[in-house]
């Protein structure tokens, strides 16, 4: 299992500080998140139903018909190496690291009880100039857009284009390439979506409410593609992926245009609050996107625990050195982490 943003529990062991005095900017997730209603008693009562509206609203948000509520883009993920056989994948890197832990899983030996049976695939970690000169040779390409953690967006043009290249090899050697699209952090800036191009094989697009809705613990995604891999996904995957509350709240949430508007409009104010508050202290962000800020340090280790002393957690990646930062949730978290970073600019 990967390490990834949150962990207050065990940040508190490390630290020897309780969980209730620390600042949580590690995940990326909206703090000011879409208010969940009181659930009915009977949502508890039940097994969850495929009828019952989720789809229709998720068609109205986003725009296309051609989905699957599956329990948060992860499940998504960790299912698709599981839909081929041995394929040579390339995921653009750096970026969220369970896409080629996903697909490169299905290639480790493990001891029982641990059964594979997918033959395994060839996974390579590659840059954006690499998979410009050689997209054709890979079965399927990962691209997170916007990037995490760096917020990197590409536009659809260069997606369109690699693509083609992808669809053009798959006609000439007669094997299925996809595309896949990570848009976890896509809600506010939907113009560069991909969304409303799937439908026809070899482009599939994630999606999530854990960000920019702020329901994390609802456990639930999109994944946006032809029918025929979204019925083999569902057959994977089996019934009942997402609880009938996480149902009831996500159909809610998503028909709330009202609040996505005045959401997104925030949220770029934050992010530009953010921005001038690193700054001002010594740390340009070099990329980011509504909910985080990047920069790029090459001790980050040594920053990562600089702010763990003092109770706020960061997200530290190793490779290329940087530390991200969310968004503080009220003004006295503002004051708290700007506090702080005055500190070590002293």
């Amino acid at each position: 299992m990967l390490n990834h943003g949150g962990g207050i529990q065990q940040a508190a062991l490390n630290f020897g500080l309780p969980p209730e005095k620390w600042l949580d900017l590690s995940t990326g997730i909206n703090p000011d998140g879409w208010g969940v209603p009181n659930i009915p008693a009977d949502k508890w009562l039940r097994l969850p139903e495929d009828d019952d509206g989720l789809l229709e609203s998720a068609a109205a948000y986003y725009g296309c018909e051609n989905l699957l509520p599956v329990a948060g883009s992860q499940a998504a993920i960790q299912a698709l190496s599981r839909l081929t056989e041995k394929f040579r994948v390339a995921v653009l890197s750096p970026t969220y690291s369970e896409h080629a832990h996903a697909w490169g899983f299905m290639g480790k030996k493990y001891k029982k009880p641990i059964y594979l049976t997918t033959p395994k695939h060839q996974v390579e970690q590659v840059t954006f100039r690499e998979l410009e000169k050689k997209i054709e040779l890979y079965d399927a390409v990962v691209v997170v857009n916007p990037n995490n953690p760096t917020g990197t967006i590409i536009n659809k043009e260069k997606l369109y284009e690699w693509q083609k290249r992808l669809t053009d090899a798959s006609a000439a050697f007669g094997r299925e390439r996809w595309l896949i699209v990570d848009e976890a952090f896509m809600d506010s800036t939907p113009e560069h979506s991909m969304i409303k191009d799937t439908g026809m094989p070899g482009l599939i697009v994630l999606r999530s409410l854990g960000k920019f809705f702020g329901l994390a613990g609802a456990r639930v995604g999109f994944v946006f593609a032809w029918p025929d891999l979204l019925d083999s996904m569902k057959e994977l995957l089996g019934p009942w992926q997402i609880t009938g509350p996480s149902r009831l709240i996500a159909k809610e949430c998503l028909l709330d245009f009202d609040w996505h508007d005045k959401t997104r409009e925030k949220l770029f104010s934050k992010q530009e609050q953010l921005k001038k508050m690193l700054t001002a202290n010594g740390l340009t962000p070099k990329g980011g996107t509504t909910l985080f800020q990047w920069v790029k340090v090459p001790r980050s280790k040594d920053m990562y625990n600089k702010f763990g002393q003092q109770g706020i957690l960061v997200r530290r990646f190793a490779d290329p050195g940087g530390i991200r930062f969310g968004l503080p949730g009220d003004s006295e978290q503002w004051q708290r982490l700007e506090a702080t970073l005055n500190l070590f600019k002293e």
